[in-house]
């Protein structure tokens, strides 16, 4: 077996592995990255990216379809819209391999080396590569850093397999089912589940607990639950997946009443979260503090043995590829001598449902449990004139702050392309700004970030346009 030494060594090429391993590189430190399968991680390849563009096609052509009908709002008609599937899949696997291809592309720029190969753990400063081609190779290093990332929860009673899908294959699905039926209403399945309700599939959602998207506040996911009952998804809430049925072409349902119905499905995902990706690369030889399934860290992403890191969704929740990256960034500076801890004011969080949902910093209830007092206001984007002029009326923007000093203390918002707004959110919270800061930004006319500037205002008791 061939030997090599580096500085530092990441394992898994996922948005904080290859942004570790970049910004190490730009510090001077060799740095070596390796990766199973493809550069980019589940966000580039089977995740964010993905998901996000099959929800823009699904968004086209469910307004074709709704140009189509002669009591079109704005005007525009057309005549029986279509999809071509294939082609759909294959421009989003055009937008993939661009993004991918890019990563590589940095990494080379910035002198990183990359060995595609599944690694597997000897000690906290060994690890062998088995590379898909070529000798086995084991590299030696000072830094080990972490980044296998996540995989889909499998449910016992609904392995993967057959019509059981997990978010992997539900982005990729052709022909299109004619019932999907998704299990978990969390913000993956119903991304999904809207979609290919757009692209025409029959979508039943089951969930075990009584609302949609159960990890946000009620008021936020209302103006989801709406979308979802005009696109006539048909909702299961309350209710448990006991597995297939006998023929195996529908799903078990069970009510609280213990009542047992069968949903016909094509296809069955089943979205109830992920977990730490954590076997299969001797892991447990380390012998790490672990938090549950994912690995222990502390404020600077050390883990219990010295000189081994782990960052992103294998150390658990909030699974975001932002915070990901953010911490292997840290960890590359650390490992360089610089000072550094991860604490941020603000990881945003982030629906792409019809409409979007963001939530950054605390809620109202939140502050409560701190014993802070608090005020707190909403904006609606019925009262916004870029919002009216897009057809994105519903939803609003809330703030909270503290109600002595009015300092901010967290955002959310629900509407038609709130996601862009999370950036000015994160900026106040970090920049510890008031609502008198935020309420004297001359914000653009007419534009979405108004309703930043006019719920600081509205806190305040200085409202304009409501």
């Amino acid at each position: 077996m061939k030997t090599q030494h580096t500085t530092l060594l990441v394992i898994g090429g996922g948005p904080g592995g290859y942004v570790a391993a970049i910004r190490a590189a730009q510090l001077g430190i060799p740095t070596v990255l390796v990766e199973g399968d493809r550069l980019g991680g589940t966000c580039l390849n089977i995740g964010c990216i993905p998901s996000k563009a099959l929800i823009h096609v699904a968004d086209e052509f469910d307004a074709a379809c709704r140009f189509a009908s002669p009591n079109a709002s704005i005007g525009i008609r057309v005549r029986e819209p279509s999809i071509d599937l294939a082609q759909a899949h294959r421009w989003k696997q055009g937008v993939v391999g661009k993004l991918t291809g890019g990563v590589g592309a940095l990494l080379r720029k910035n002198g990183v080396q990359v060995v595609k190969g599944f690694a597997t753990i000897v000690d906290g400063k060994q690890v062998d590569v088995r590379p898909a081609d070529g000798e086995p190779l084991r590299i030696q290093c000072d830094h080990l850093l972490l980044a296998t990332g996540s995989v889909p929860v499998e449910l016992p009673s609904l392995p993967f397999g057959g019509r059981v899908v997990s978010s992997t294959e539900a982005l990729d699905l052709e022909p299109k089912p004619q019932h999907l039926v998704v299990v978990g209403a969390g913000y993956i399945g119903l991304e999904l589940g809207i979609a290919w309700r757009k692209l025409g599939s029959e979508v039943a959602v089951v969930e075990a607990t009584s609302r949609v998207l159960p990890a946000y506040d009620e008021e936020l996911t209302q103006p989801v639950l709406a979308t979802l009952k005009k696109l006539g998804v048909v909702l299961h809430l309350g209710c448990s997946a006991e597995g297939l049925n006998a023929t195996g072409d529908g799903l078990r349902v069970r009510t609280p009443n213990a009542d047992e119905y069968v949903l016909p499905a094509d296809r069955i995902l089943v979205a109830v979260g992920r977990r730490p990706r954590t076997n299969g690369f001797n892991l447990e030889s380390l012998r790490l503090d672990m938090a549950g399934r994912a690995v222990k860290i502390d404020e600077q992403c050390r883990t219990s043995m010295r000189n081994v890191w782990a960052i992103g969704d294998v150390t658990g929740e909030p699974m975001l590829a932002h915070r990901a990256m953010a911490q292997g960034e840290m960890v590359a500076e650390i490992v360089a001598g610089h000072r550094r801890r991860f604490a941020p004011a603000a990881i945003p969080a982030i629906c792409f449902t019809d409409p979007e949902v963001v939530t950054v910093g605390q809620t109202a209830e939140d502050a409560l449990r701190d014993n802070v007092q608090a005020v707190s206001a909403t904006f609606p984007f019925s009262a916004n004139g870029r919002a009216l002029s897009v057809e994105g009326s519903a939803g609003f923007v809330r703030v909270v702050a503290r109600e002595d000093n009015h300092l901010i203390l967290g955002w959310q918002a629900v509407g038609k392309g709130v996601s862009e707004l999370s950036a000015a959110f994160c900026y106040s919270l970090e920049m510890g700004a008031r609502l008198e800061d935020v309420g004297a930004i001359v914000h653009a006319h007419p534009t979405l970030g108004e309703a930043v500037q006019e719920v600081a205002l509205r806190a305040m008791g200085r409202a304009i346009h409501i």
